[in-house]
């Protein structure tokens, strides 16, 4: 049972390693800080996820306990990754980070602004 354990975590952890090389390499390519956030919180979220839960398998499997700190660790890594990517991108576009030159379409301005091209946002808490 513990071959099993430690293929299952070498291959969660080598699969985390990946993404995350994926995503830098990604971060360093991609054009805009939208893109780029994109691709950093994907690196967080799934990567390292997988690392940590690689390494909890790992614990689990070849000691036979389960650590408290990297179940957290992936909680608080699941929770705030998301919502530090939307932050990010929220205040780039409320600052007036333009769009690169590639992306098709700004779906987000014809909420905000309806069919004009200026003036003020509708609605609150924009």
């Amino acid at each position: 049972m513990s071959v099993i354990g430690e293929i299952l975590a070498v291959g969660l952890i080598m699969l985390g390693a990946g993404i995350s090389l994926l995503s830098a390499i990604g971060v360093l390519r991609f054009t805009d800080v939208y893109t780029r956030s994109h691709a950093a919180s994907k690196s967080t979220a799934l990567g390292v996820l997988s690392v940590l839960l690689g390494t909890t398998f790992y614990f689990a499997f070849t000691d036979g306990f389960v650590s408290i700190r990297l179940l957290l660790g992936i909680f608080f890594v699941f929770l705030t990754a998301p919502v530090a990517a939307h932050v990010v991108c929220r205040s780039a576009y409320r600052s007036g980070v333009k769009l690169s030159e590639t992306s098709c379409q700004d779906d987000l301005k014809k909420v905000l602004y309806g069919n004009s091209n200026q003036g003020e946002p509708r609605g609150r808490g924009y």
